[in-house]
């Protein structure tokens, strides 16, 4: 069976989400293959034991190491992809995170563009994706446009917290986040079960609901769920994709298109590419560099629980972010990262996701600890190397080889934010790393550059080496910087679809 369509667009997360909602307007047959399905609205949907202890939501796919042993990858097969679980915090990338930047551990390369030319389509990817924030609180904050939204102001503990952390001379300001008419009868009630949890209300800026939902009210629009990409097959020259092959609901599909799209996530799109070798590309499709897969980065992160008693009600505490050791630390010319707040946790989380010895613990002891406690992200830039990689066995299943990069600035952003939370009141800092198998914030395996030796892909997305192949989700990174990329994703999304318009379809 063979579909014809003009876009085929694989994936419908925030890159692939984010395109199809700025194409749909085109007048293009638009097609977006989604490897899952939606996720229901239910009363599951704010369990912690159900997304947490039962995994309800979670892909069953194993995923190996580089020693070859299995483990369970924090990916969510569904429309929306992984944005259906975030916290929907939505920064921009820093300026300085575009040039060349030492780090202890190495360098961070720069791109191929400016801050100044993704910042109208950062304008863009906020308003799209109803950003709520606050101008000039940021020490980092680029020069910018005033946010769409105002900031969700800090709750109870959190804003003494904030108050405490001024009068020791830092800077804490409001996160960036993406939710939905908050405090409106049909909108965000700022939960605690925001944070990695689907939103019941659909009230969270997803990529389903910010995207691909409002696209799909165009007639031209079509959406497959439940439906794989195995390969991508070129013409004799290997210039061109002429069909994807895929499975849907159990059987076999060819669809015809003069423009596909990857955005599977840089380690599923990556994969994808590997898999589509053939005899003209011989080492996977659009890897004439032979850096398809490679350059795999995830941030460094330590997830922080500062146990402050009393007990205290602040329901929704992921609000404040720190970037005043961004770009240097107290004691250091050198950057350190990033540090959140993060939303409430509970038993079943620190059951299923804490070290060793977690899911022995009584519920009691962490439902006492949490009623005290206020969560942190402590998050650093993982350097790209060439070595961190995504590879396919010989039976196709995906390998994921990593190695720590830039650890020890990370361990120096640790004790200096567990110094910190002494100071404003916390009797004890637990902390949990989240290794170097954190599969959030993937990104740089299919890295974009000027010269087509050193990059798979040119400045807009498109592939080098094959004329009608963009990849639009974070395989594009050269760099990860300190920041949640998922804005980044949409901005450059927004400006290859625009691109698009001005050639393929024009």
């Amino acid at each position: 069976m063979t579909e014809r369509f003009d876009i085929v667009i694989i994936g419908s997360g925030v890159g692939g989400g984010t395109l199809a909602h700025t194409l749909a307007d085109t007048g293009a047959r638009i097609l977006i293959v989604e490897r899952g399905d939606f996720i229901p609205q239910e009363d599951k949907n704010w369990s912690p034991h159900a997304v947490w202890g039962e995994l309800r939501y979670r892909t069953s796919e194993r995923w190996l190491d580089g020693h070859g042993q299995e483990f369970l990858p924090y990916t969510h097969y569904c429309v929306g992809g992984n944005s259906k679980f975030w916290g929907a915090v939505l920064y921009r990338l820093r300026r300085e995170d575009f040039s060349e930047l030492q780090h202890l551990g190495g360098v961070s390369p720069a791109w191929p563009i400016t801050y100044e030319t993704l910042a109208p389509y950062y304008d863009r990817a906020e308003r799209l994706y109803s950003v709520h924030g606050e101008n000039g609180s940021d020490p980092t904050e680029p020069p910018r446009e005033p946010f769409p939204h105002p900031p969700i102001e800090h709750q109870g503990r959190i804003a003494l917290i904030v108050e405490r952390l001024r009068a020791l001379g830092l800077h804490p300001s409001h996160l960036p986040l993406g939710l939905l008419r908050p405090g409106e009868p049909d909108g965000c009630i700022l939960c605690d079960t925001c944070n990695s949890y689907p939103c019941k209300l659909r009230a969270k800026s997803d990529a389903d609901v910010c995207s691909v939902s409002p696209a799909l009210e165009r007639d031209a629009v079509t959406l497959w769920t439940n439906s794989y990409v195995g390969r991508l097959v070129t013409n004799g020259s290997g210039d061109k994709v002429l069909a994807a092959e895929v499975t849907r609901e159990g059987q076999p599909v060819r669809v015809e298109a003069p423009l596909f799209v990857v955005a599977c996530g840089a380690v599923n799109s990556a994969a994808l590419l590997l898999r589509s070798a053939s005899s003209v590309h011989r080492d996977g499709l659009a890897n004439s560099s032979g850096l398809v897969g490679r350059n795999y980065m995830a941030h460094l992160v330590t997830m922080l629980g500062a146990l402050m008693p009393p007990r205290h009600d602040t329901v929704f505490q992921k609000t404040v972010a720190i970037n005043d050791f961004y770009l240097r630390g107290p004691r250091a010319d050198y950057p350190l990262g990033q540090v959140q707040s993060q939303g409430r946790s509970h038993a079943a989380i620190a059951k299923a996701a804490g070290p060793p010895g977690s899911s022995r613990v009584p519920t009691w002891v962490y439902d006492a600890w949490f009623a005290r406690g206020v969560e942190w992200l402590a998050m650093s830039e993982d350097l790209p190397r060439p070595d961190n990689r995504v590879t396919l066995t010989s039976d196709g299943r995906v390998q994921l080889q990593r190695m720590a990069s830039n650890a020890e600035a990370h361990r120096e952003l640790v004790t200096v934010t567990r110094r910190l939370l002494r100071k404003v009141g916390a009797w004890y800092v637990a902390r949990i790393p989240l290794g170097v198998f954190n599969t959030t914030h993937q990104c740089g395996t299919a890295v974009f550059g000027a010269d087509p030796k050193t990059s798979v892909l040119d400045t807009w997305c498109r592939s080098h080496d094959v004329d009608n192949l963009f990849v639009v989700d974070a395989s594009f990174f050269p760099s990860s910087a300190s920041v949640n990329p998922a804005l980044t994703i949409a901005a450059q999304a927004l400006r290859a679809a625009d691109h698009i318009k001005e050639t393929h379809l024009k």
